[in-house]
């Protein structure tokens, strides 16, 4: 998975006046979890566009004054209910040895007869939840929709995985093809057609 580096500074005073102090430097106060201590932080806002507003997913080195780097993923994010500026950001450290959960994006890839044959695609999941080791994470999830015709739909299970588990009900649908408008129309139009043609003979 790729990652996108952060410069940030290590905060000494967390409390509410801190805090605000740091947001209104048009910094954005964080935290990382799941190492020996919390670390906290502050970053410039401009430097999370490229890790949230993204379809894509990242894992995050957090470079620390005096060198130190930290690697993590992206747990948890807070916005202004009316702004939309980003309040707090949470991380979880990464750790070789240890499996962590996230959200990847769904990749669509092969061709289906029933979308060929006038059925619209349908994705029901755009991201699903993968467990892996960090080293194993992947950047997307393929779906494959080779095999759908008109009306089927692709379960998670259909899903090939390879070194991660998805954390997904089996009755989980990723995508399916619907059968549109026009070939509903048509199917009913050469249903009439059959019938009346059986009524001649």
């Amino acid at each position: 998975m790729k990652s996108i580096t952060v410069k940030g500074q290590k905060r000494e005073s967390v409390g509410k006046k801190a805090t605000k102090a740091v947001r209104d430097a048009g910094f954005v106060p964080c935290v990382i979890y799941g190492g020996k201590q919390p670390v906290h932080f502050s970053a410039d806002e401009r430097a999370f566009k490229n890790l949230v507003y993204t379809p894509n997913a990242h894992t995050v080195e957090v470079e620390l004054e005096g060198g130190e780097k930290v690697a993590c993923i992206l747990q948890d994010i807070q916005f202004h209910p009316v702004s939309d500026k980003i309040l707090h950001i949470d991380f979880y450290q990464l750790s070789g040895d240890k499996e962590v959960i996230m959200e990847v994006p769904v990749k669509v890839v092969g061709k289906s007869p029933g979308v060929m044959a006038g059925g619209v695609l349908r994705l029901n999941q755009r991201r699903l939840k993968v467990k892996a080791l960090p080293k194993d994470l992947p950047d997307f999830v393929e779906a494959d929709i080779t095999p759908l015709q008109m009306g089927n739909k692709l379960y998670v299970t259909k899903i090939a995985t390879n070194n991660f588990k998805l954390m997904h009900p089996d009755n989980t649908v990723v995508c399916q093809v619907r059968i549109s408008r026009a070939a509903m129309k048509a199917a009913q139009e050469a249903a009439k057609a059959e019938k009346g043609a059986a009524k001649k003979k």
